[in-house]
């Protein structure tokens, strides 16, 4: 699955990648696009504090691009 969330300013980035997570299954991965320079602090607190797993991050131009994987 993935999310595009670029255009969005900090705390939406997370907020939406929270609710696209509750319709992910355990164990898949969400693909989040994010070009708030605020979401490299965010992105891996999230996934830190709510225990998913932030398998790769990479960048593409302007943009980062994260895939996290559920946890239960």
């Amino acid at each position: 699955m993935e999310l595009d969330a670029t255009g969005l300013l900090c705390p939406l980035p997370v907020l939406k990648a929270r609710k696209r997570l509750q319709s992910v299954a355990v164990g898949e991965v969400l693909v989040l696009r994010t070009d708030d320079p605020a979401a490299v602090i965010d992105v891996p607190h999230f996934c830190n504090e709510s225990g998913h797993v932030l398998e790769h991050s990479q960048e593409d131009g302007p943009a980062m691009i994260w895939h996290i994987r559920r946890a239960s």
